[in-house]
């Protein structure tokens, strides 16, 4: 296995710019993608070309070091692409590309996922086992996004205050995207 190609999308009842924002909040990915235990470094702001670093540790996986670099940052239509590499120096990458539209009063969000595998034993052990869990992993963190971008009213209003659940919960028991 050379290559890892999937995508993802879900339907959500939020407006596309809050979708948007919050899934370019590098300081609120470990809010929604459980595979993300924390982050270790952050950009001043979000740019194409700058990095970010998180800490990986997805269920019944040991923990690595995945470096994220924008490629592309486009606020006006709701694009969003990255790079992610492991912290090892490994030369395998994986290319993320998210999308926002408005849909029926909410928004869509479609994901894609592009893998290359360059290393022997990410394409004969790595890949074959983390293709399966991103087809599990994904569609997870999406419904958790979707969760945490709903659990908030307009100015950020939390809604715990009518009664509506405690957001601090919501999606944390997902899986999330990541390299």
């Amino acid at each position: 296995m050379d290559k890892i190609h999937g995508r993802a999308s879900l339907r959500v009842d939020a407006t596309p710019q809050a979708v948007f924002d919050l899934i370019t909040d590098v300081d609120r990915l470990p809010e929604w993608n459980t595979a993300i235990e924390k982050v270790l470094e952050r950009p001043p702001g979000l740019a194409e070309g700058v990095e970010w670093t998180v800490k990986m540790h997805p269920p019944r996986m040991p923990s690595w070091t995945s470096i994220s670099r924008v490629e592309a940052l486009d606020r006006h239509h709701l694009r969003f692409a990255y790079e992610t590499r492991n912290g090892d120096g490994n030369p395998s990458r994986a290319k993320w590309a998210w999308e926002v539209t408005g849909a029926g009063g909410g928004a869509e969000v479609n994901v894609t996922w592009d893998v290359d595998l360059k290393t022997a034993d990410r394409r004969y052990f790595g890949g074959p086992i983390r293709k399966r869990q991103l087809a599990r992993e994904v569609p997870k963190s999406l419904t958790a996004m979707a969760n945490t971008v709903t659990a908030r009213g307009p100015e950020g209003t939390n809604w715990t205050d009518e009664g509506r659940g405690d957001p601090s919960r919501m999606g944390r028991d997902h899986a999330a995207p990541g390299a």
